[in-house]
């Protein structure tokens, strides 16, 4: 199997990229699946076409093909295992599980139950190549172990401050259903060194598995059809001109697909203009702006945001 994962920091386009890659043939878009048992399963919230998780026709089949149903000891399992694997704090253990038999058991068991999943949504799905938006740097570590995935990272960013200026947003989640749910929010200090952990931790792990490939989402947004075709060179595929027939100037024409977690973009099916966000330029105040900025600088300055092009080792 086949499995694209986007990972970076939270608020830097990752569900746009998500779904744009659906849209080619052969490639499933399947959103933030990490947090499928507690998001679908748990709290039973919309699946990106529209119907509640455990409604809807795609994902049941998937549970039936993954565990029998998602109302099984297997599936309760996955659910049950992932706050107990999924965890920054775990990540040593995630470099060498046997100094930890205990965790060591846990994680060959969480990973076993996720290649059922990632297999399953590759026979319902009809996919070739699995496209994953969970970010988060641990479950890239846990990924690692998941037997019979041929792993490719995507590494997103964004600048610093368009993302600590977007955490300080009050929004509500527009997936569930039975309660308001508040979308999370952050001051700017803290975003920014949460943006740096986070970018530092994926270099880590591109020291040890030797390369990933660095994407902004602003040159995302910007030429669509380039970054598209260098994600697919990265996989070692060819992408037809054809393919790319959804992305029209300034915009991409998206079908509806069944992302089970992610932000509400997933629910816009259509025309969806595309532009770079930099609100932040405006509207972030002075002070917070250059405290991101001192924070980040140097992630900034290698990603090509201050001073100079990005250098060659985020490319």
């Amino acid at each position: 199997m086949r499995v694209v994962y986007i990972g970076g920091y939270s608020r830097s386009g990752s569900t746009l990229l998500d779904r744009m890659l659906g849209q080619l043939p052969g490639y499933l878009s399947t959103g933030e699946i990490g947090y499928i048992s507690t998001h679908g399963i748990g709290q039973n919230r919309r699946c990106g076409c529209g119907a509640r998780f455990l409604d809807c026709e795609f994902w049941t089949r998937v549970g039936q093909e993954a565990f029998g149903g998602w109302q099984t000891p297997e599936a309760d399992a996955l659910g049950r295992l992932y706050p107990q694997v999924t965890r920054h704090r775990n990540i040593p253990l995630l470099l060498a599980p046997a100094a930890h038999p205990g965790f060591a058991g846990r994680l060959r068991r969480y990973a076993g139950l996720l290649a059922r999943l990632y297999q399953a949504l590759e026979r319902v799905g009809g996919a070739e190549v699995i496209v994953d938006s969970t970010i988060d740097p641990s479950r890239a570590f846990v990924l690692r172990h998941v037997p019979g995935i041929d792993l490719r990272i995507v590494h997103l960013v964004r600048d610093s401050r368009g993302t600590a200026f977007s955490w300080t947003k009050q929004l509500v989640m527009q997936d569930s259903v039975d309660e308001v749910v508040p979308k999370g929010t952050l001051p700017p200090r803290r975003a920014a060194l949460h943006w740096a952990e986070y970018h530092l931790l994926f270099h880590g792990l591109s020291l040890l598995d030797g390369g990933q490939l660095v994407v902004r989402y602003e040159d995302v947004v910007r030429d669509p059809r380039a970054q598209l075709a260098r994600i697919v060179g990265y996989l070692g595929d060819e992408l037809d001109e054809g393919a790319l027939g959804f992305v029209q100037p300034g915009a991409v024409v998206l079908a509806s697909d069944h992302t089970a977690v992610g932000n509400d973009m997933r629910f816009r099916v259509g025309t969806v203009a595309i532009r770079v966000d930099d609100q932040w330029r405006r509207d972030l105040p002075v002070g917070d702006r250059r405290t991101v900025t001192a924070l980040t600088w140097p992630l900034l300055r290698r990603y090509g945001y201050i001073g100079s092009r990005p250098s060659p080792l985020a490319r």
